[in-house]
C-alpha cells in the first residue's frame, strides 16, 4: 500500500517558549503543524462543531503535530497557531469588507509581537502590578486556553442562575488575578473584584497586559489609510467560499 508522508512546517510562538515549564514540549517556541486535508475540511463543515463553537480547536488540534496539552497553550500563542492554519489551509491571501471597502491581506506579512523586556525576564507565567490608584499590589497571568474554558463554562452557569448575567469582565478578572497584596485564597480575589476593583485599576491593569502579552499582531493598514486597525476574522477566514 502506498504511503503519503505530508509535509509540515515550524510554526514560531509569540511566547517563544518562555512562559511554558523547561521541560514543555513548547518551551522550545516553536510547534509543528501540518498542512490542511480533506480530512480538516470534514472538520470545518462539521454543524455539530460549528453550533457548540469548538470548530475552531478541533481543526486546530487535528492540524498540530507536537504532542502536548492542548489546555496549557497561552492564548496569544493559539492566535498565531490560527493564522498559521488558514495559511496551511487555503494560503496566505485573505480577502474580506470593512467600511473602507474591500480589503486585502498577505496573511504572511503578520509578525508576533517584539517580546516584552517584562516577559524576556520572566522564569513563569505571573507577573507583578501595583494598581495605580487604590495602590494595592497585585500578580497575574496570562490567560490559556484552559482558563478560556473554565471562564465560559463558569459564565454559562451564570446565565443560567440569570439570563440576563453580564459578568463576563469580572469573571475573567477573576482568573487572570492570582493573588491581591500577597493572598492568593480564590474567593479574597473573588470578593475583591467583586467588591473593591475600581474601574479605572481594571482598565489600567487590562491596559498593562495588553501592552506586555505575547501574542500576534493582528493589525493591518486598511487601503488609502495611515492608520492600522484590528483584522476582522470574518466567515471567510476558514470558509473563504462562503
Amino acid at each position: 500500500m502506498a504511503e503519503f508522508n505530508l509535509a509540515t512546517e515550524i510554526v514560531d510562538l509569540p511566547s517563544q517558549g518562555k512562559l511554558y515549564p523547561t521541560d514543555h514540549p513548547l518551551a522550545s517556541g516553536k510547534i509543528e503543524m501540518k498542512y490542511m486535508t480533506a480530512k480538516e475540511e470534514d472538520i470545518l463543515s462539521n454543524q455539530s462543531y460549528i453550533t457548540n463553537g469548538t470548530v475552531i480547536d478541533k481543526l486546530l488540534k487535528s492540524l498540530i503535530i507536537t504532542k502536548f496539552d492542548y489546555n496549557d497553550l497561552l492564548i496569544g500563542d493559539k492566535n498565531a497557531i490560527m493564522i498559521a492554519a488558514r495559511i496551511l489551509g487555503y494560503g496566505s491571501e485573505y480577502e474580506f469588507t470593512t467600511i473602507e471597502g474591500s480589503q486585502k491581506v498577505d496573511l504572511n506579512t503578520l509578525d508576533n509581537k517584539p517580546l516584552h523586556e517584562t516577559v524576556e525576564k520572566a522564569t513563569e507565567n505571573n507577573f507583578e502590578f501595583t494598581l495605580p490608584h487604590s495602590k494595592h499590589q497585585i500578580t497575574f497571568k496570562f490567560l490559556t486556553h484552559g482558563d478560556e474554558q473554565k471562564i465560559e463554562r463558569e459564565l454559562e452557569g451564570l446565565k443560567k442562575l440569570n439570563k440576563n448575567s453580564s459578568a463576563d469582565m469580572s469573571t475573567r478578572l477573576k482568573h487572570v488575578i492570582t493573588s491581591i497584596d500577597g493572598e492568593k485564597d480564590p474567593p479574597t480575589i473573588r470578593k475583591f473584584v467583586d467588591q473593591a476593583f475600581l474601574a479605572k485599576d481594571s482598565r489600567a491593569l487590562r491596559e498593562y497586559i495588553s501592552q506586555i502579552q505575547p501574542d500576534i499582531d493582528l493589525t493591518f493598514f486598511p487601503e488609502g489609510r495611515d492608520t492600522k486597525r484590528s483584522l476582522p476574522i470574518t466567515i471567510g477566514f476558514f470558509w473563504p467560499d462562503a
